[in-house]
Parts: C-alpha cells; structure tokens; sequence
C-alpha cells in the first residue's frame, strides 16, 4: 500500500515534464491514504466503510508565477499533456518574484525511508476485516450498564477506524522527502437521559500509530458514560472575577488562536494581535510553549514541512518571549522575514506552577484542582468567538465548580470574557499530563483572575 518505484519514477517524470514545457522550477507531491472504519450503534454493525485515495500534486513555478494542479491519472501520456497545459495556464496568472522554491540548504536530507519517525506500525498489514469487526464491537458499551440510579442510555454510537497514509515529495532542487504513518483510533459518544427527560452527551476517543499501544477499546465508552453521568442535575454559578481550570481536552481553544496569530498569513493581511512582538515579552513569565517534531512516535513528528524545509526543535514562546514566527519561503519575502518553516509539528506546552504552588510529580487535573481551591473547572466550549485582530474573545463554557480543592456540581451556560493577552499573563499553571494520541501536546491549564457571567 506504500508507494513502489515506479511510482516514485512517474514523480521524478513529471518534474523532468515540467522543466521540458518551460517550468522553471516544480515540486512533485504523491500522497497515497487507505482506510477502514466500522461504525456501531446500540451494539449492532452500522456502517462500514473503505475509502482508498491516490493522487499527484504540481506545483509549477514559471515566470515570476506560480500554479498548483492535481490529478489522479498516473499515465505517462496523460501526465505530459496535463503538464503541458498547466505550464500554459500558469503563465496567465499575475506575476509574483516572490514565488520560489525554498533553498537546497534549508531542505531535509534525511527523510529517505518514511519510517524515520517511529510512525509507522508494520502489522497494519496483517489486520483483517475479522479483526477490525471485533475491535468495533469491543469499543461498544455493554447493554447491562445501559440503566443506572436515575438515568438510561438513549443511543450509543462508537466506531473503529484504521489507516495508512504514504506521502512523497520532491523537486527541481534535488530535494526528496517521504513520510509513511499508520493510524488505530477509537471512539464513542454517548447520550443519557434522566427521570425528567433531560439529556446529556458525551464522546471520547483515543488513538495511536501502533495498534499494540491502543487502550482497551472498551475504555472510551466507559469513560464517555462517566462523563455524561457526571453532568446531571446542574447548578447554578455565580459570575465574576474567579479561577479557571481548563481540562486538557479542551486546552487547544484558548492555545489555538496564540498559534493562529504566529502565522505569515495572519502577518502579511495584519490580523493578529502578535504583530511585531518577536523577541518581546507579552505572556506571563509561566509560558513555554515548545515545537519538537523530532519527538519520535508522537503525532505529528516529522523531518520536513510541506515545502521540504528541514524541522528542528524550536522554542515558539519561551518564558513568555515570542520566538518564533511560521514564515515560508513566499511569505518571507513578503515580511521581509527570515523564513522558518510552514506549521509547527509537536507544539509542547511545558509543566509550570505560579508562586505559591507546589508542582507534584503528577502534576495533573486532580492535583492542579487542589492546588487552585475555588473556582470552575472547564471542560467544554460551546460556541463563542475571537477576534484574530485584538485578541478580545467571548466564550460559552461549562464544566463543574471547585470548592475546597474538589471537583463540585456541574454548571452550564455561562460565559468567559477577556482577552488573549491578559488572560496568558494570567497563567497560573500547566500540568505535565497531555495525551499521547494527539499533536498538540497539551496539558491541564490554570489561570486566576477570569471574568465569568452566569
């Protein structure tokens, strides 16, 4: 299912193609993804599905211009005419100098097998339909803890998923990159309803490159059931100035738009609200946010970025400096930058305690709830939004008082407001507990001093 060498030599064509119809330069891209999901609901097979994917990408720089073109057909004849026609297509665009490919220096040198990141599980290939059916149905919550105290399950839906992905790229520099990853995911969500017809949902999921290294299947729907459970019978929280955990589930809607400002695209149309700040402080002292995407066998890790440039482990905000902007090669011309790479790989946020706390060898969401005392415990966001520009943000939040160091009633319906700035100078903690499944690395957080309404 990984690509051949003769696939590999219909990219090396296409780049040769290129150069023949008056490309000055090309990237070649093949991307190949195989997978198979077996969907359940109430215990019984729902769906099953394969999808099989293959294509080629083209991106042509010629003129000053740049085109990008894709297709599925791998035919020698077909490619030189479909290159053909996209070198003459591109040549009707705007012209732009700034388009270029990254220089050779810059460009990985070691991504040579695809396996170099510890992604890829070879007993993907020995995984049958009989195989995946029983993963599914384990993954399912058992008919006997259907009914509790008070409660009923209304529907259960949950679902196995695996996959392999294999990816190429390559171009007139000399650059060649692979990466080959495989995926074993699990989920379930599930919805109770109690006595007075009240209904309260909930989904959880986890994954791996390695099938050997997933959870018991079972797990997601037990721990989706606790947490419906959990949500019953609300109360009521008064408003204002009060301390927030945020759950490590969660985390990434108040990392995200820190990330979203650090782009060349936010940069270059003025909508971020880091806009020349690298190299200063402007969160708290707490922050260090981390880029490692040579963290073996963690999502994400990965030896080049979409234009082939060579990643490193990199500081993106240390001890509250920005250090780093995601700037491509186009974009630093542009910004009058120097250019990095395009996305980061493994964003890491590191474990930290404001004065006053002490930080535990499980410095996780249990121990970061006693240590902050009162407040709310969030553990979901519905809806609401950010203003890219300011900062300001508006959220809807619910989740579960603090009282005494203890996780207390669970409350809905209220609303965090404030901004980006203020609310990272704010921080009063971050664990070391993110889960291994996903790319970004991030743990339980803290912040004191957030305006809530009830």
């Amino acid at each position: 299912m990984r690509f051949t060498e003769e696939d590999i030599e219909i990219a090396r064509f296409c780049l040769e193609e290129a150069k023949r119809h008056g490309a000055a330069d090309a990237r070649v891209s093949l991307s190949k993804c195989v997978s198979d999901t077996y969907s359940m609901r109430d215990g019984e097979l729902d769906s099953v599905n394969h999808s099989a994917d293959c294509g080629i990408s083209i991106g042509l720089f010629v003129d000053g211009r740049r085109g990008n073109y894709s297709t599925n057909r791998m035919e020698k004849d077909t490619l030189s005419r479909f290159i053909r026609n996209a070198v003459a297509s591109t040549r009707l665009l705007a012209e732009e100098k700034a388009y270029r490919l990254p220089d050779a220096d810059r460009c990985a040198k070691n991504a040579t097998e695809g396996t170099e990141m510890g992604l890829f599980d070879e007993k993907y290939y020995q995984v049958t339909d009989q195989e995946r059916l029983r993963m599914s149905k384990a993954t399912c919550l058992p008919k006997k803890k259907y009914r509790g105290e008070g409660w009923k399950v209304v529907n259960c839906e949950s679902e196995y998923m695996d996959s392999i992905s294999d990816s190429i790229t390559m171009d007139t520099h000399g650059f060649f990159g692979r990466a080959s990853e495989t995926t074993f995911m699990i989920s379930c969500e599930i919805t109770i309803e109690d006595r007075e017809g009240n209904k309260y949902n909930a989904y959880d999921w986890d994954a791996d490159s390695f099938m050997d290294k997933l959870p018991r299947p079972g797990i997601c729907a037990e721990n989706a059931l606790k947490t419906a459970i959990s949500q019953m019978n609300p109360g009521k929280s008064r408003g204002g100035r009060r301390k927030m955990v945020v759950d490590r589930k969660v985390a990434s809607k108040l990392v995200a738009p820190i990330m979203n400002a650090l782009y060349d695209s936010s940069l270059i149309n003025k909508t971020s609200f880091l806009m020349d700040k690298q190299d200063q402080k402007v969160f708290s002292g707490l922050l260090t946010l981390m880029d490692f995407p040579m963290a073996k066998g963690l999502p994400g890790a990965r030896l080049f970025d979409f234009e082939g440039v060579a990643t490193e482990d990199r500081p993106i905000i240390e001890n509250g400096v920005i250090k780093t902007y995601f700037v491509t090669t186009y974009y630093s011309e542009k910004l009058n930058i120097p250019p990095t790479v395009s996305s980061p790989s493994v964003p890491t946020l590191m474990p930290c305690a404001a004065e006053g706390m002490e930080m535990k060898d499980e410095w996780d969401l249990d121990a970061i709830v006693k240590a902050v005392g009162n407040g709310v415990l969030v553990t979901g966001f519905n809806g609401g939004n950010c203003n890219d520009t300011t900062g300001d943000f508006s959220y809807g939040i619910e989740g579960f008082t603090i009282k005494n160091g203890k996780i207390g009633k669970p409350v809905h319906e209220m609303l965090i407001t404030g901004n980006f700035l203020e609310l990272w100078n704010h921080l009063l903690a971050a664990g070391n507990d993110p889960r291994r499944c996903t790319r970004w690395q991030l743990p339980t957080l803290a912040f004191e001093d957030v305006s809530f309404s009830a």
